[in-house]
Protein backbone atom coordinates (compact mmCIF):
# COMPACT_ATOMS: atom_id res chain seq x y z
CA UNK A 1 0.00 0.00 0.00
CA UNK A 2 1.20 3.53 -0.78
CA UNK A 3 2.76 5.10 2.36
CA UNK A 4 1.14 8.51 1.74
CA UNK A 5 -2.26 6.85 1.48
CA UNK A 6 -1.66 4.89 4.68
CA UNK A 7 -0.61 8.05 6.52
CA UNK A 8 -3.68 9.96 5.31
CA UNK A 9 -6.06 7.15 6.31
CA UNK A 10 -4.36 6.87 9.72
CA UNK A 11 -4.68 10.64 10.19
CA UNK A 12 -8.40 10.53 9.35
CA UNK A 13 -9.06 7.50 11.56
CA UNK A 14 -7.32 9.17 14.48
CA UNK A 15 -9.30 12.39 13.96
CA UNK A 16 -12.68 10.62 13.82
CA UNK A 17 -11.75 7.91 16.32
CA UNK A 18 -14.37 9.00 18.85
CA UNK A 19 -18.09 8.21 18.65
CA UNK A 20 -19.17 11.85 18.94
CA UNK A 21 -16.62 13.12 16.41
CA UNK A 22 -17.64 10.36 14.01
CA UNK A 23 -21.31 11.25 14.49
CA UNK A 24 -20.56 14.92 13.80
CA UNK A 25 -18.75 14.10 10.57
CA UNK A 26 -21.57 11.76 9.54
CA UNK A 27 -24.13 14.49 10.26
CA UNK A 28 -22.17 17.05 8.25
CA UNK A 29 -22.05 14.63 5.34
CA UNK A 30 -25.85 14.94 5.20
CA UNK A 31 -26.22 18.69 5.84
CA UNK A 32 -24.24 21.40 4.03
CA UNK A 33 -23.43 23.19 7.26
CA UNK A 34 -24.75 23.33 10.80
CA UNK A 35 -24.32 25.56 13.85
CA UNK A 36 -23.07 24.15 17.15
CA UNK A 37 -26.52 24.28 18.75
CA UNK A 38 -28.08 22.48 15.78
CA UNK A 39 -25.50 19.69 15.96
CA UNK A 40 -26.03 19.41 19.73
CA UNK A 41 -29.78 19.08 19.28
CA UNK A 42 -29.56 16.56 16.44
CA UNK A 43 -27.07 14.38 18.33
CA UNK A 44 -28.66 14.95 21.75
CA UNK A 45 -25.24 15.89 23.14
CA UNK A 46 -24.00 18.64 25.43
CA UNK A 47 -23.15 21.79 23.50
CA UNK A 48 -19.79 22.23 25.27
CA UNK A 49 -18.72 18.71 24.31
CA UNK A 50 -19.86 19.19 20.71
CA UNK A 51 -18.01 22.51 20.57
CA UNK A 52 -14.83 20.82 21.82
CA UNK A 53 -15.12 18.09 19.18
CA UNK A 54 -15.75 20.66 16.44
CA UNK A 55 -12.62 22.58 17.46
CA UNK A 56 -10.62 19.35 17.43
CA UNK A 57 -11.84 18.45 13.93
CA UNK A 58 -11.33 21.97 12.61
CA UNK A 59 -7.79 22.14 13.99
CA UNK A 60 -6.97 18.97 12.07
CA UNK A 61 -8.43 20.29 8.82
CA UNK A 62 -11.40 17.92 8.73
CA UNK A 63 -13.92 20.76 9.12
CA UNK A 64 -14.16 24.38 8.09
CA UNK A 65 -16.32 27.10 9.60
CA UNK A 66 -17.95 30.40 8.79
CA UNK A 67 -19.40 33.01 11.08
CA UNK A 68 -22.86 34.47 10.56
CA UNK A 69 -23.52 37.03 13.27
CA UNK A 70 -23.08 35.29 16.61
CA UNK A 71 -23.37 31.78 15.17
CA UNK A 72 -20.55 29.69 13.76
CA UNK A 73 -21.49 27.16 11.09
CA UNK A 74 -19.36 24.09 10.41
CA UNK A 75 -19.03 22.05 7.23
CA UNK A 76 -16.83 19.24 5.94
CA UNK A 77 -13.56 20.45 4.45
CA UNK A 78 -11.66 17.19 3.96
CA UNK A 79 -14.01 15.18 1.76
CA UNK A 80 -11.73 12.11 1.82
CA UNK A 81 -13.04 11.43 5.30
CA UNK A 82 -16.29 10.30 3.66
CA UNK A 83 -14.43 7.63 1.70
CA UNK A 84 -12.94 6.25 4.92
CA UNK A 85 -16.37 6.24 6.57
CA UNK A 86 -17.85 4.51 3.52
CA UNK A 87 -15.19 1.80 3.79
CA UNK A 88 -16.03 1.33 7.47
CA UNK A 89 -19.75 1.10 6.71
CA UNK A 90 -19.06 -1.63 4.13
CA UNK A 91 -16.97 -3.72 6.52
CA UNK A 92 -18.56 -6.89 7.81
CA UNK A 93 -18.17 -6.49 11.57
CA UNK A 94 -20.86 -8.98 12.59
CA UNK A 95 -18.28 -11.40 14.00
CA UNK A 96 -16.31 -8.64 15.68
Amino acid sequence: MDIKKVEKVAFILKAIGNPLRLSIVDLLSIYDDLAVNEISELLNAEQSLVSHCLSYLKLRGILDSRRDGKKVYYRLKLKEVLKVIECMENCDLNDF
